[in-house]
C-alpha cells in the first residue's frame, strides 16, 4: 500500500456510539465527523480511539466508513445486571451505548447472582457476529442502591476507590518520613510570609495557596505556591505508575476518587493550615495595575495561615472587618485587572455554573441547586491562569546546547462548519454574531454571555459554544489556548489530581537545576500527553454521568410535581426541557401533547400545531408535569401543561 493512498484513506479518530448502535468517528487530523454503519463497527466502543478506512464520497451523503483497527479501548469493562435464559448467563449492560449483551460462562461468574448490579470484563470479542464473552470482575450489590450505582460508574470509565497494597504501603513509608529538616534547608524558606488556602467547603486536597506581602504603597510580592507532589511521587516509582494509570482525581457527586492514595492527597502533601509544606513556588514581583515587574520560580517550604472557603474568602472580601480584608481585596483587585487584560487580547467567557446535591444519609438526594461563581472563584482561577502561563512562557524559550521539550495545555481553534451551525443556533434564538474568517470573534461570544446574565437561555447559549470549540488537551506540540487566548500555557497548579502536573513539576525542576532533558524523552512525553488526555475525558464523563443518574433520581421521587423550565432541544419526536433550578434535563413526547397534532419545523427549531397553530421554540420557557423517570435508561419523561 503506497503513502500517498494510505494518507488519503485511513484515518485515526474517536468514535462515539448512538443508543441505536451507530458510530460517528471524529477525526483526529480536522475534526470531520465520518459516520459508521452498525456492520462496520468491528467491535469497536463508545470512547475508543480508532483507525477507520474511508469509503468513497458520495454527492449530497455523509462521509462513510469502516474501522479497521482499534488503537485504544476506552472502556475497561461493563457494569449491569445478570439475566439468564435458555441456559445462558448475561449482562444486560447499563450503557445503552454497548450493542451487544455480554455471555458469561457460568465458571466466570465469580459467585455472581441473578439480578445482582455486576462488573464484566470483556476476555474475548474478535468478530462481532458473535457476542463477547465476559467474566464479572466485581459483583457490586442491589440495582440502584446509592453506593452501587456511584461504584459502577467509576469503574465503567476504569477509575477504582481501591489501591493495592504495595501503593498504600509506599504512601505510609513516605508519610513516616515525613518533611526533614535537611529537605527543608535546601528550600527557599517562604514560612514567615503571610499565606492561605481557599477552596471549596468540602474540599480534603490543597493543592495551591497564595501568598502576599506589601513591598511599598501599590507594589506587592504575591505567591502562587503549589504542593510538591514530585518531591514524594518519584518517576518510576509504584506510586508514579499507578498515579499515572490513574491519570486524575474523579469527583462524583458525594465522593472523590484520588489520584494518590489519601495519606498524600489529603495529609502529606495537602498544604493545610499550621504545618509545614513543601512546595513548588512562583513568585511575582507585580503592581497594582497587575503589571508584573519581576518573577522567580524555586522550591520552597510554606506554612499556611488559614484555610478558606471560598464563601468566606468571598465574605472577608466584603466584610471590611474580615480576617485578611485588606490582602484579599488587594489580591482580587489585582485579579480583575489581569482578567480584564485577557480578555482585551480574545479570551473566552467559560464561566459555567456547576449543579451540586444535597444529600440524605442514604445518598438520596433531597435538593439539587446551581452554584453560584463567586469573585473568590475568579480571583484563585486567575492566579492559578498567570502561573501556568507564566511557567510555559518560560520553559517555551530554546535553551542553549538543548531542547525545549515540554508538556503543554493546548486547545485548538474552532471547526469552522461548527461555528457556521452556532451561528444558525444563535440566529434561530434571536441573536445575530458575525463570522470572520468562519469564526464568531470571541468580543461577540463575551458580549452575548454577559448580555445573557440573568436569562434562562445563558447556560443553553454557553453549552453549546462549549461544544462548538475543540476540547483542550496535553500536547508536546504547542499550538497555543485559543479559548484561554494564550499562545503558551500548561497545567503546574494541580499535581495532588492531575498526573501532567507532576510531570511538568519533574521537567521544570531539571531546567532550573540546569540538567538538559534529551530528545528520546520526545516521544514519552508525547505518550504520557494522549493518555491523560484520554482519561482526563473519561473522569469528566464519569462525573456527568453521576449528576445524570442523581438528578434522574431526584425526579423519580416527584413524579406528579409541576415545574417551569426552558426548551433546549426541538426534535420530530419531542421537546428537551430542563428544569430552572435544578438543571434536569427530560424529553416532552409530541404524542402527549392532546390539544393537537404537532409539526416539527427543522429550519426555525420549532413545532408548529396544525389545527391551532401554536408554536413551541427553541428557548422557550414552559410549565411541566413529571411523569416518569427510569433509573436504568436515566431518563426522565415531562408532559407540558398546556395553556
Amino acid at each position: 500500500m503506497n503513502n500517498d493512498f494510505k494518507d488519503k484513506y485511513y484515518k485515526e479518530g474517536q468514535i462515539s456510539i448512538s443508543h441505536k448502535g451507530i458510530g460517528r468517528v471524529t477525526l483526529k487530523e480536522n475534526g470531520e465527523v465520518v459516520e459508521i454503519e452498525h456492520n462496520f463497527l468491528r467491535t469497536a466502543l463508545h470512547g475508543d480511539s480508532v483507525l477507520i478506512f474511508l469509503h468513497p464520497k458520495k454527492k449530497n451523503d455523509p462521509q462513510t466508513g469502516e474501522v479497521r483497527q482499534i488503537k485504544r479501548r476506552s472502556k475497561k469493562g461493563f457494569a449491569g445486571i445478570l439475566e439468564y435464559e435458555d441456559g445462558i448467563y448475561f449482562l444486560i449492560p447499563s450503557d445503552l451505548r454497548m450493542y451487544a449483551d455480554i455471555i458469561i460462562p457460568k465458571e466466570k461468574l465469580n459467585g455472581a447472582q441473578i439480578g445482582q448490579k455486576i462488573f464484566v470484563s470483556i476476555i474475548e470479542w474478535t468478530d462481532q457476529k458473535k457476542s463477547p464473552i465476559g467474566e464479572v470482575t466485581e459483583v457490586l450489590g442491589a440495582p440502584n442502591e446509592h453506593n452501587v450505582e456511584m461504584r459502577s460508574i467509576a469503574l465503567e470509565k476504569g477509575f477504582s476507590e481501591i489501591f493495592d497494597e504495595g501503593v498504600l504501603k509506599e504512601a505510609e513509608r513516605l508519610k513516616e518520613i515525613g518533611i526533614t529538616e535537611k529537605e527543608i534547608s535546601k528550600r527557599r524558606d517562604m514560612r514567615g510570609t503571610l499565606t492561605f488556602t481557599i477552596d471549596p467547603y468540602d474540599a480534603k486536597d490543597f493543592d495551591d495557596a497564595i501568598s502576599f506581602k506589601e513591598i511599598k504603597d501599590g507594589l506587592y510580592e504575591i505567591g502562587i505556591h503549589i504542593a510538591d507532589v514530585s518531591h514524594y511521587v518519584r518517576e518510576g516509582s509504584i506510586l508514579d505508575k499507578e498515579a499515572y494509570r490513574r491519570g486524575t482525581s474523579v469527583y462524583l457527586v458525594d465522593r472523590t476518587i484520588p489520584m494518590l492514595p489519601e495519606v498524600l492527597s489529603n495529609d502529606l502533601c495537602s498544604l493545610k493550615p499550621d504545618v509545614e509544606r513543601l512546595t513548588f513556588s512562583i513568585i511575582f514581583e507585580i503592581d497594582k495595575n497587575g503589571k508584573i515587574l519581576k518573577e522567580w520560580i524555586d522550591k520552597t517550604v510554606i506554612k499556611s495561615n488559614k484555610r478558606f472557603s471560598y464563601e468566606e474568602a468571598q465574605k472577608s472580601i466584603e466584610n471590611k472587618d474580615g480576617i485578611f480584608h485588606k490582602e484579599l481585596d488587594i489580591l482580587n483587585k489585582i485579579a480583575k485587572k489581569i482578567a480584564k487584560e485577557r480578555f482585551k487580547n480574545g479570551a473566552i467567557v467559560l464561566d459555567q455554573e456547576e449543579v451540586k446535591f444535597e444529600l440524605d444519609k442514604d445518598g438520596i438526594p433531597i435538593k439539587v441547586f446551581t452554584k453560584k461563581r463567586l469573585d473568590t472563584h475568579r480571583m484563585i482561577e486567575e492566579y492559578m491562569l498567570l502561573a501556568n502561563r507564566r511557567i510555559a512562557e518560560r520553559m517555551s524559550r530554546k535553551k542553549k546546547g538543548g531542547n525545549n521539550i515540554f508538556l503543554y495545555r493546548i486547545h485548538d481553534t474552532p471547526n469552522k462548519e461548527k461555528m457556521q451551525d452556532l451561528a444558525f443556533f444563535l440566529k434561530k434564538l434571536g441573536y445575530k454574531v458575525s463570522l470572520k474568517n468562519g469564526v464568531i470573534p470571541s468580543e461577540e461570544i463575551n458580549s452575548l454571555i454577559n448580555k445573557l446574565e440573568g436569562n434562562p437561555l445563558r447556560d443553553m447559549v454557553h453549552t453549546a459554544i462549549i461544544r462548538t470549540m475543540a476540547k483542550a488537551i496535553y500536547s508536546v506540540k504547542n499550538i497555543g489556548h485559543y479559548g484561554l487566548a494564550f499562545k503558551y500555557y500548561t497545567h503546574f497548579t494541580s499535581p495532588i489530581r492531575r498526573y501532567p502536573d507532576i510531570v511538568v513539576h519533574r521537567i521544570l525542576e531539571s531546567e532550573i537545576n540546569n540538567k538538559l532533558i534529551t530528545n528520546n524523552k520526545f516521544q514519552k512525553y508525547q505518550e504520557i500527553s494522549l493518555e491523560t488526555s484520554g482519561r482526563e475525558k473519561e473522569a469528566a464523563e464519569a462525573e456527568r454521568a453521576s449528576i445524570k443518574y442523581k438528578q434522574v433520581e431526584y425526579m423519580s421521587s416527584r413524579i406528579g410535581d409541576i415545574f417551569e423550565g426552558t426548551i433546549t432541544g426541538v426534535t420530530e419526536w419531542g421537546l428537551y426541557i430542563e428544569e430552572r433550578e435544578t438543571k434536569c434535563e427530560g424529553m416532552a413526547q409530541l404524542r402527549n401533547l392532546k390539544s393537537d397534532f404537532y409539526d416539527f419545523d427543522r429550519k426555525h427549531m420549532r413545532i408548529i400545531g396544525k389545527k391551532t397553530h401554536k408554536k413551541y421554540t427553541l428557548g422557550d420557557k414552559v410549565k411541566f408535569k413529571v411523569i416518569k423517570a427510569d433509573m436504568n435508561k436515566k431518563t426522565i419523561d415531562y408532559d407540558i401543561i398546556e395553556k
